[in-house]
């Protein structure tokens, strides 16, 4: 069975696993409270850890474009498995920041080097066309990670909210043989040739296409807001009077229906065609957002299940677009760009939406979240879905 497996697929889908069975996110909320932290301090907690992405997002692209995506990858896991070490022991908001800051380092140097990695693999089969598929797949992997994780963090968080924290120790160590193990593509290496500069220069003359500036902000945008969006979910089940010994459940099924439409979703994409996918995702989004500000009880739970399906399309589709108009010599780098703007736009946000949660409402919070996302994503859109599905890019 292991045969059927493209090159490096299978340590990929190990790396993300390690990287998405979060034993501590269903109960991760509960826990900053018990050590004092207010919605906002948590809030501005993740801002850090986004701009600890964000200093070390582009230069880890680089370096997986120059120095190899399977040493990135290395780095990677090996800073998040000592990050969540740090989480362990720590219990107040310093110390909290410390392991942010080398679990955001962490996570910059396998986000984007993942995908690339998957890309160029596939390119060196001549299977670059099936990329959707394998990545909504890897992509589902770590929805369902993520849900049955849910499960296993809700028992532990019984015995303790800290317990999680202890085996997750074990599971991110899981990334480290996966990486190690990886083999790079042959048409990737010659990347090792590049400078800095020459890097820079091959990204700017991408960006600078209007459609690959709208693939990249479009695929922003749109993490940025379901990234904010899991953050809202833990306070939306207490207000909708959901028992904490349920959260664990309800987590494991909302991660289930996401990895399930990942699964599927290059199928849903070759159905709807491009242009209707696109709007289908920015459009469903903004409601998600907009009705769970106006229901929030046992029944709107409904609507966060329709949220992560159609979170679960957005994944792996708006991926391959940027990955159709990017050269590999630079593969890593733009995809560190596009998770670079999440992490900026979270951080900017992030904030703003704890004080709004806090001083007015969480109704008020997701209300105006939708609104500027539909905003800004549909201004960003337009040249996507306006131009033509793009040829093979030479190299890519």
């Amino acid at each position: 069975m292991l045969r059927n497996f493209p090159k490096n697929t299978l340590q990929l889908y190990l790396i993300k696993v390690a990287k998405w069975f979060n034993l501590v996110m269903p109960v991760v909320v509960l826990f900053y409270q018990e050590n004092g932290l207010s919605m906002s301090q948590i809030f501005i907690l993740k801002s850090i850890y986004s701009i600890a992405m964000v200093a070390t997002e582009l230069p880890s692209g680089y370096l997986a474009d120059v120095w190899g995506c399977r040493r990135t990858l290395l780095f990677g896991a090996i800073m998040g498995t000592i990050g969540i070490m740090i989480y362990s022991i720590s219990s107040d908001f310093t110390s909290f920041v410390i392991a942010e800051i080398i679990l955001g380092v962490g996570f910059s140097f396998i986000s984007g080097a993942d995908s690339a990695m998957l890309y160029d693999s596939l390119k060196a089969a001549n299977r670059e066309d099936d990329y959707i598929k394998h990545e909504g797949r890897i992509t589902s992997a770590g929805n369902f990670a993520e849900a049955l994780a849910g499960v296993a963090g809700g028992l532990l968080a019984t015995i303790s909210l800290r317990t999680p924290f202890y085996f997750q120790i074990f599971v991110a160590a899981i990334g480290i043989p996966a990486a190690y193990f990886l083999k790079e593509p042959k048409h990737a290496l010659e990347r090792t040739h590049l400078k800095m500069k020459e890097i820079l220069s091959i990204v700017k003359l991408t960006y600078q296409k209007p459609e690959m500036r709208s693939a990249i902000m479009i695929s922003s945008f749109t993490g940025a807001a379901t990234l904010t969006y899991a953050w809202f979910v833990q306070p939306y089940f207490q207000k909708a009077g959901v028992p904490v010994s349920v959260f664990g459940i309800l987590w494991t099924l909302l991660n289930l229906s996401a990895g399930v439409f990942s699964m599927y979703s290059y199928r849903i994409e070759r159905s709807l065609g491009r242009r209707n996918t696109l709007l289908f995702i920015v459009i469903f989004i903004s409601l998600g957002f907009i009705l769970t500000s106006v229901e929030i009880s046992l029944a709107g739970i409904a609507i966060l299940f329709g949220f992560y399906m159609v979170r679960g399309i957005a994944t792996p589709v708006l991926k391959e677009q940027i990955n159709q108009y990017t050269d590999s010599k630079v593969r890593a780098t733009i995809l560190s760009v596009r998770n670079f703007e999440i992490r900026i736009i979270f951080a900017a946000i992030g904030p703003v939406l704890g004080y709004l949660t806090d001083t007015f409402s969480l109704q008020t919070a997701l209300m105006v979240t939708g609104i500027v996302y539909f905003i800004a994503a549909m201004w960003s859109i337009l040249p996507l879905i306006a131009s033509p599905k793009p040829p093979p890019q030479e190299g890519a």
